[in-house]
């Protein structure tokens, strides 16, 4: 399962993603967690310290090699250098498992005990000065639609990512790529109207969105929500002794998260869970060539040089076939 979790700046979404995160790797799941934000900040949401968080690789550093590796021997990619953020699968290309050990994962991924199970952490990395004014983020989080792109995952896998803030995400194919995406809101007016915009723009993409409500302290805040977002809204999750403990420092056990906010955790599972029966890998696979050709025609093509459209397998499209076939 790939799960995104986006939100507005402050609404808790790293906060939600990394207890969604810790609950999936207590009952022992195996579980890739992806730092897509502008703002760093899962890796301590994870337990790690400040100077343990700076120190994990950065996807956009072993960008080169990530390519290499995908490239594999599809025929339709003459080299690395010829491979975009949108560069789709075909056959030859090397599909990474969740449940593996790779080059791609040996480079960029670390370990991450957590009290209750583990899991492996990648992140895009922060803004490094020589990117200042020059460089957009969404170049940052191209990795992370490429691994997408060639992952397969299957029941009882995740892959749950952090987004950035906002409706950035929109600027790349990247909200696509996902099977369930968990909006996370505030019941504020500023909080709902992220929840629109991400609602419009996922209609048209057959975007599978749930909210989740966060800071829900009241009655009137739940109703609020109720009637601003209507059957989207999937849970609340309340105030949170636990929450406040883990954002001062310490590290409290899972168990002792409040059972109200625990069974806020299991309902995504349930729904995450419940969003794997109902994936369409063509479309899955369309949509990847369609972001490829619209990043072809509007810069790749310059770039590259070549007319990116010819890697393209048409008949290629990633799914069941691909998972069972791969190694264990």
């Amino acid at each position: 399962m790939k799960i995104a979790f986006v939100g507005k700046g402050g609404s808790g979404k790293t906060t939600l993603s990394a207890l969604f995160i810790r609950h999936l790797a207590a009952a022992g799941q195996p579980v890739i967690a992806i730092d897509a934000d502008i703002n760093q900040h899962l890796g301590p949401s994870l337990g790690l310290t400040d100077d343990q968080a700076a120190a994990l690789p950065s996807l956009g550093a072993h960008l080169p090699a990530i390519k290499e590796y995908l490239r594999g021997g599809n025929p339709r990619i003459g080299s690395a250098d010829e491979m975009i953020k949108t560069t789709p699968p075909g056959s030859g290309s090397r599909l990474l498992r969740i449940v593996e050990d790779n080059p791609v994962y040996t480079a960029c991924a670390r370990p991450v005990a957590l009290d209750e199970g583990s899991v492996r952490l990648m992140a895009t990395g922060a803004f490094a000065e020589e990117d200042l004014g020059v460089a957009c983020y969404h170049s940052k989080v191209g990795a992370v639609e490429l691994l997408l792109n060639h992952l397969t995952d299957g029941r009882n896998e995740y892959v749950v990512t952090d987004m950035t803030a906002g409706s950035d995400s929109f600027a790349s194919g990247l909200f696509t790529r996902f099977d369930l995406t968990f909006l996370v809101a505030e019941p504020t007016r500023k909080g709902i109207s992220v929840y629109r915009q991400y609602k419009e723009y996922a209609r048209d993409f057959g975007v599978a969105l749930r909210v989740v409500g966060n800071k829900v302290q009241t009655t009137a805040d739940l109703a609020f929500l109720r009637r601003e977002v209507g059957e989207d809204l999937l849970a609340a999750f309340g105030h949170s002794e636990w929450v406040r403990r883990l954002e001062q420092g310490a590290e409290p056990a899972l168990r002792t998260l409040e059972p109200e906010n625990r069974a806020v955790l299991e309902t995504l599972k349930a729904e995450a869970d419940g969003a794997f029966a109902l994936r369409d890998p063509e479309r899955y696979t369309a949509q990847a060539v369609h972001f490829h050709l619209r990043n072809a025609e509007s810069w790749g093509n310059a770039k590259v040089g070549i007319d990116l459209a010819a890697q393209i397998d048409e008949g290629f499209v990633l799914g069941a076939a691909q998972l069972d076939a791969a190694p264990a």
